[in-house]
């Protein structure tokens, strides 16, 4: 059974609806995955660009997931605790939740990354990728991802 993370709001390498991203209502999109580890106590969830021109651009950081949670509705509100218990760090654009896409130019990818940990992260302050990438060492069972592509329609 393999750890997977899918979307009802684009498919595998799909383009990405206006709807996710700047040119559109810019809210995030629904995600739901299967067959994490029996021994999971909370997931971390990491949307990134790599092909952004000043290296990867972070669009969503949101850890702390309790385990009991398979599936993240679209249109997470952008404060910092959502989803009874699960956190939201701060993006690239400087704000808690979900940015989406926003490509200066060309067709971009766009990652959402999905880590199923043995453990809680405990932060006392805002918090960006680097930290929760750095907390997490040691502590990730699995982890899957699901990849959507944007080019701005202008």
């Amino acid at each position: 059974m393999e750890f997977k993370l899918t979307s009802n709001s684009f498919t595998s390498n799909g383009l990405i609806p206006v709807k996710y991203t700047c040119d559109g209502e810019n809210i995030s999109p629904e995600l739901h995955w299967q067959n994490a580890p029996a021994n999971t106590k909370s997931f971390v969830l990491i949307s990134d660009d790599p092909d952004a021109p000043m290296g990867t651009w972070v669009h969503w950081v949101l850890f702390n997931i309790p385990a009991t949670i398979s599936k993240i509705e679209e249109n997470i509100p952008p404060a910092k605790n959502v989803l009874g218990g699960a956190t939201q760090g701060i993006n690239d654009f400087g704000k808690y939740g979900y940015g989406g896409p926003c490509p200066p130019s060309g067709t971009h990818r766009y990652f959402f990354k999905l880590y199923a940990l043995d453990t809680e992260l405990n932060f006392t302050k805002d918090v960006r990728k680097r930290d929760i990438v750095e907390a997490m060492k040691g502590h990730i069972l699995l982890q899957t991802e699901l990849m959507g592509r944007y080019k701005r329609q202008r």
